[in-house]
């Protein structure tokens, strides 16, 4: 069988017109699980051949010193904030951190441009194969067009009133029709959809033009990073009236609905949206619960989108892992962005939770980096498994998940 065959030895091979490596790692985990005493065979490509025994796999094998998994996913990120890396200081709570990110973005271009360069770059080296990307602007376009990371591109309309609403949405759509031309030719697919910024930042008719023009794709909304996001919709008050005075309201421009604020927006989408609820920080059980239901009967997927170091960075508070986990949640990784972390790497986000979590294991931990962000992105076919065909990128981790590295 091919197999077997493939254990006679690269010689044959490279007399075919074929050469093969095969590697052999101190663990081998291949987006499911932990591959005891086997050898990972994939052409000089990177595409996946086979995962065989190691005592067929021949000779001329390469030592991995470590964790050999698929390419990481990063499921949620702003790229085209880089340039506020060390910009905001930590642990100024979010509605401080908000209004630093709208009143410090007049940066200049050219520094703005090489700090996306710098990033992406950064991001790549550590094994990052596919990013599910915040943008308000297309300023990331030009690198994405030659990068070897695939976009998952958000781009994230904000419309605080109705009366602004089709003009708000005709400018991100705009912007998102800029993003599909840049990208169009590129060797790899990207994907771009319209998406809510947060329940604190879209008005009711803003949410039900993003419905319709989202039906069927990926979308993403940032959720419950703070208290002060329920208050809003239960009782129209709260810490964000002080965030909506940069934008001259003196009050909530939002209904007042008695409920939390995942329970007042989630019923605006009816469309089979995959739907990424990131960060989740402060989303108590019983809303955990209805949110999953309500999505089960009305036929959205839910994804939970962990960025634990920018929650710790911003609010200094850790995301609700146990809850999220006894529901069965469908739980991805991220980043967020520079303006709220140390560094854009998934091992690093890995780390913290095994430090807070020290109960997760590596295997779950690896399969939310790896097959659940690739599955919710829709590239599960290609990215987040070794399997014979796919090609989704090899990556090196260290024992203790402080370092990573792209080999393929």
């Amino acid at each position: 069988n091919k197999n077997n065959f493939l254990g006679i030895g690269n010689r044959i091979w490279q007399f075919c017109g074929m050469t093969y490596r095969k590697f052999r790692a101190d663990r081998l985990f291949d987006g499911d699980r932990f591959r005891e005493g086997e050898i990972l065979i994939t052409d000089e490509k990177g595409k996946v051949e086979a995962i065989v025994p190691e005592s067929e796999a021949g000779e001329d094998t390469e030592q991995v010193d470590g964790i050999l998994c698929p390419g990481l996913i990063n499921s949620h990120c702003h790229l085209e904030l880089s340039h506020l890396k060390n910009v905001i200081p930590p642990h100024t709570g979010l509605i401080d951190f908000l209004c630093s990110v709208v009143t410090k973005r007049s940066f200049a271009r050219e520094l703005i441009d090489a700090e996306i360069i710098r990033a992406e770059k950064e991001m790549a080296d550590n094994g990052i194969v596919a990013v599910g990307d915040i943008g308000n602007t297309a300023d990331t376009a030009l690198v994405k067009s030659n990068s070897r990371i695939r976009w998952q591109n958000f781009v994230e309309v904000l419309s605080f009133t109705d009366e602004k609403a089709t003009e708000n949405f005709t400018h991100y759509s705009q912007v998102a029709n800029e993003m599909k031309e840049a990208l169009k030719d590129c060797p790899v697919a990207h994907h771009t959809s319209l998406v809510p910024h947060a329940p604190y930042s879209i008005s009711p008719a803003t949410f039900r033009m993003i419905n319709e023009a989202s039906a069927g794709q990926v979308i993403s909304m940032h959720n419950q990073e703070h208290p002060a996001e329920n208050e809003l919709y239960k009782t129209g008050t709260g810490e964000y009236l002080r965030f909506f005075k940069i934008f001259g309201m003196n009050q909530s421009p939002f209904p007042v609905t008695g409920k939390s604020s995942i329970r007042s927006v989630l019923p605006y989408f009816t469309n089979g949206q995959t739907i990424f609820l990131i960060h989740n920080t402060f989303m108590p059980e019983e809303d955990i619960v209805w949110a999953n239901e309500y999505a089960a009967a009305n036929g959205l997927k839910l994804v939970y989108c962990l960025c634990i170091n920018a929650n710790l960075y911003i609010e200094n508070k850790v995301p609700p892992v146990e809850l999220l986990m006894k529901h069965e949640c469908h739980i991805v990784l991220g980043t967020d962005s520079y303006s709220s972390n140390w560094q854009l790497s998934i091992t690093s986000e890995i780390a913290a939770l095994k430090k807070h979590f020290p109960h997760l294991t590596d295997t779950t931990l690896l399969q939310w980096a790896t097959r659940n962000g690739a599955d919710a992105l829709n590239w599960g076919h290609e990215l987040g498994r070794l399997r014979p065909g796919s090609s989704p990128g090899l990556v090196q981790l260290s024992p203790d998940f402080s370092t990573s590295c792209r080999l393929l």
